[in-house]
């Protein structure tokens, strides 16, 4: 188990970095009308499943056109977030840092608190759709602005419903991106010579039209 020296506890209190703006953000919640927060937590919840239909399509396309290129960067969309999901869930387990509705606990929050442990920084959610969002924007730039949107929106409606500080979801955010962008860079370059190997095989089918 990692020891944390008192002072970089300290310096990560997530009440006083920004307990203020989340305050903010959960009384908004609190008096906003019911159809709005239910809107807000199913997204909080089950908006990634938009991020892996955007997957699907990028390997649907690039299946069609039948380029290695293409598919060498469709393939490593899932590569991209599951690396950033890892790099995010080790930074978050070097910051304990408790989550907010566990220290401000009033008003109530639109989804439970989450328990003792389970840490808020930073936001897992954020960095999973700003690494998706990073690794579409590089195949398709259309595409990547509905994503990089989807992911900010993403990051919103975890504060909303009262799991994360804002800045769990900024660091989240970057992280996701940072960490997305020099795994697609390298999917394009390394990446095509294998598709070309895998085409010659039993993956045939899900490779090329």
């Amino acid at each position: 188990m990692i020891q944390h020296s008192p002072t970089l506890l300290a310096a990560l209190d997530g009440k006083s970095i920004d307990g203020g703006l989340y305050h903010w953000f959960i009384t908004q919640a609190a008096n906003a009308p019911h159809w709005l927060d239910d809107l807000v937590s199913f997204y909080a919840t089950y908006g990634l499943g938009l991020f892996a239909l955007m997957m699907i399509w990028c390997w649907w396309r690039a299946r069609r056109s039948r380029d290695s290129v293409a598919m060498a960067m469709a393939l490593a969309v899932p590569v991209a977030v599951v690396v950033a999901y890892v790099v995010n869930d080790i930074v978050k387990s070097v910051f304990d840092e408790a989550r907010p509705c566990q220290v401000i606990t009033s008003p109530a929050t639109v989804q439970p608190c989450p328990g003792v442990g389970d840490w808020a920084f930073p936001s897992n959610h954020s960095a999973i759709a700003a690494a998706a969002a990073a690794a579409v924007w590089l195949i398709s730039r259309r595409l990547g602005i509905i994503a990089t949107l989807a992911a900010l929106v993403m990051g919103f409606s975890r504060i909303w419903v009262g799991a994360h500080y804002p800045h769990d979801v900024v660091v989240g955010l970057v992280v996701g991106a940072v960490v997305a962008v020099p795994v697609m860079l390298a999917a394009k370059r390394y990446g095509p010579p294998l598709v070309v190997r895998l085409e010659s095989g039993f993956l045939r089918p899900l490779l090329t039209a």
